[in-house]
C-alpha cells in the first residue's frame, strides 16, 4: 500500500510525463487534492525531486506563486563517463550516490536489478570503514561499476 508521499510523487511524475518534462503547480492546490498539509508537498518535492535524482525545482513565493519542477535530461551516452566522474569525484556520500543511481534508473540506463545491486554495494553497512575512507571507497566502487555497466 502506498503512503501519501508515494501518491504525491507518482502524481507529479505522471504530470511531468504528460507535459514533456516541466510542470508548474500550486502547493496549496496539490495539498487540497491529496487532503494533506502543504508542508507534505514541500517534503515530497525536497526529498524526491532533487538535482541528484534528475530534477530541477524552482519556486516563486507570494500570491501568484508556483513550484516548477523540470526533468533534467542525462547527458548523451558519450558523456556519461564524464558525468559520473564529475558527480562522484574522489569521494561521495551515500545520499549523493543513491541519488545518482536513482537518476540513472529513471533515465532508463540501469535496470531495477542493477540499481539494487549498486545500492547494496555502496551502502554504509557494506563498506564498513570509518569516514572519510568509506566515502572514498564508495566513490571507487560506484565509478568502476557504473562505467562497466554503462560504457560499452
Amino acid at each position: 500500500m502506498l503512503n501519501i508521499s508515494d501518491l504525491i510523487e507518482q502524481h507529479l511524475k505522471q504530470m511531468l510525463d504528460e507535459s514533456e518534462g516541466v510542470v508548474e503547480i500550486r502547493r496549496n492546490d496539490l495539498a487540497d487534492k491529496f487532503s494533506c498539509v502543504p508542508s507534505q508537498i514541500n517534503y515530497v518535492i525536497s526529498t524526491r525531486f532533487t538535482l541528484e535524482k534528475g530534477y530541477m525545482v524552482e519556486s516563486k513565493r507570494g500570491g501568484g506563486g508556483y513550484i516548477r519542477i523540470q526533468r533534467v535530461d542525462l547527458p548523451a551516452l558519450k558523456m556519461i563517463q564524464y558525468h559520473i566522474e564529475q558527480t562522484i569525484g574522489q569521494s561521495v556520500d551515500q545520499s549523493t550516490a543513491e541519488g545518482l543511481i536513482y537518476q540513472l534508473g529513471e533515465g532508463g540506463l540501469l535496470t531495477k536489478r542493477e540499481a539494487n545491486l549498486l545500492q547494496a554495494a555502496i551502502h554504509r553497512d557494506t563498506i564498513a570503514l570509518k569516514l572519510p575512507y568509506r566515502d572514498e571507497m564508495r566513490a571507487r566502487i560506484l565509478t568502476s561499476m557504473l562505467i562497466s555497466l554503462l560504457v560499452k
